[in-house]
């Protein structure tokens, strides 16, 4: 049976047994001293915060939910074909729109007052200009480390997420980075927009369909793809990512920090995060991830499966340029498996791997050397106008390499290619200037 909390008084909420229970959440989760002076608060939620993470964890999207359940009772096929003409063409492309559907992209429609696009757009240029670090951050540290997230991972393992394999998981969030990362991206008619919407109906079909499987225990996970594991997913693009990059030598800027913010807080309201739980800097977003952590289970089975299955993506990599080389083709596949588990290594320690079921003998040689020189030529390059153009040009060009060619066969991405030229890279970046492109974190 569910527990109920205690704190505050007045209130009698029922707790998914992922969470850590209030007055235990201390002994479970010890908040480091370096923690404290780094966020200038203890991180730990008060009581009112608690209670409301835990309401949100049987939250979902309304105004998507609501939306869903017309197209079921429209008739789906149809429901979803007037939907995806609404949000490729705009409402008025609906002759007669039914009223849910016009509801719904009045609502989505509404650019929110805060949206500065300017800032927004600071942000889409910084995350260029970091090259493949973005990237690599992204897969090997909050990907890698949300695997640990065993709650979280339940609604991935129920919809097929290990039969899908690492390559094409990676492709489906890359793609939907791409696009949101963009120039314009996040516009009305852009790449962006577009993705966020169509990953938005895929998580109200999970909300509907996941909890009629008898397997998904409800009163243990809560609602799938709640208000708080969307909190939590979504901040791993600002302050987990923000934290990675700086590790990995590049300098973040207070402007840069803000901008980046900026940018994932409106893709995480289009989305459907209520904007109670959107954070406008990064310390707050480091606070709200924190207290997303304690609602989380401990890591169990499905984090070793998703973790091993993650680490082994670069072995099975298709390289076009080296088919005709078996043995070249062999080493550089190693090479990248290592490179991207050294950089795990970085940012979580032996305890956390052998939890996900990696590698114990491994080090963080890759990250540390590169970062050197990687700060180097960033800082130099980032100095004047047309060299941090050129930095721009050059790190979105190895982030189109990187998601573009390493997973063709998952997904097109020509309309960034046209865009950046594609230049002949894999996930080491092979364009010519990747031998000296500190952007990146790997070299060919």
């Amino acid at each position: 049976m569910n527990s109920t909390l205690q704190a505050p008084p007045e209130q009698n909420l029922k707790i998914p047994r992922r969470a850590l229970h209030y007055s235990g959440r201390g002994k479970q989760m010890r908040v480091p001293i370096w923690m404290r002076l780094a966020l200038g608060r203890d991180p730990s939620p008060s009581p009112q915060e608690w209670n409301d993470m835990i309401a949100a964890l049987m939250e979902g999207d309304p105004a998507m939910d609501r939306c869903v359940e017309w197209m079921f009772a429209h008739g789906a096929r149809e429901g979803r074909q007037l939907f995806m003409q609404a949000l490729e063409k705009g409402i008025d492309a609906v002759p007669d729109a039914p009223a849910p559907l016009r509801e719904f992209f009045a609502e989505i429609e509404r650019v929110p007052e805060w949206v500065d696009w300017k800032l927004l757009d600071d942000g889409v240029r910084f995350i260029h200009r970091i090259g493949l670090a973005g990237p690599y951050i992204l897969r090997d540290l909050a990907l890698m480390g949300g695997y640990l997230l065993s709650g979280f991972n339940r609604a991935l393992i129920m919809t097929g997420a290990l039969n899908k394999g690492a390559a094409q998981r990676i492709a489906e969030t890359g793609r939907w980075w791409m696009d949101c990362t963009a120039t314009d991206g996040m516009r009305r008619f852009g790449p962006g927009f577009r993705s966020s919407v169509e990953v938005r109906l895929v998580h109200a079909m999970v909300r509907r369909h996941l909890p009629k499987n008898p397997e998904w225990d409800v009163e243990e996970y809560g609602l799938p793809v709640n208000q708080i594991d969307m909190v939590a997913t979504y901040l791993a693009f600002g302050p987990i990512m923000l934290l990675g990059v700086r590790a990995m030598g590049i300098p973040v800027t207070r402007h840069d920090s803000r901008a980046v913010m900026h940018l994932w807080k409106y893709v995480a309201w289009l989305m459907g995060v209520e904007e109670k739980w959107l954070c406008d800097d990064e310390r707050a977003g480091l606070v709200r991830l924190y207290h997303t952590f304690v609602t989380q289970s401990p890591p169990d089975w499905t984090s070793q499966e998703l973790g091993r299955s993650l680490a082994r993506e670069p072995l099975e990599r298709d390289i076009p340029w080296l088919r005709d080389h078996p043995q070249l083709l062999e080493w550089r596949r190693k090479l990248q498996y290592h490179f991207h588990l050294s950089t795990t290594s970085l940012f979580l320690n032996k305890f956390r791997r052998r939890q996900l079921g990696l590698p114990e003998n491994i080090y963080p040689w890759f990250p540390l050397l590169t970062a050197g020189p990687r700060f180097v030529w960033y800082t130099s390059q980032s100095l004047f106008p047309k060299s941090r153009r050129r930095l721009e040009k050059l790190g979105r060009r190895l982030q189109v390499s990187l998601t573009g060619l390493m997973y063709a066969d998952n997904f097109q991405f020509a309309r960034h290619t046209q865009h950046h030229g594609g230049a002949p890279a894999d996930g080491g970046g092979a364009c010519p200037h990747a031998a000296h492109a500190a952007t990146a974190p790997a070299r060919s």
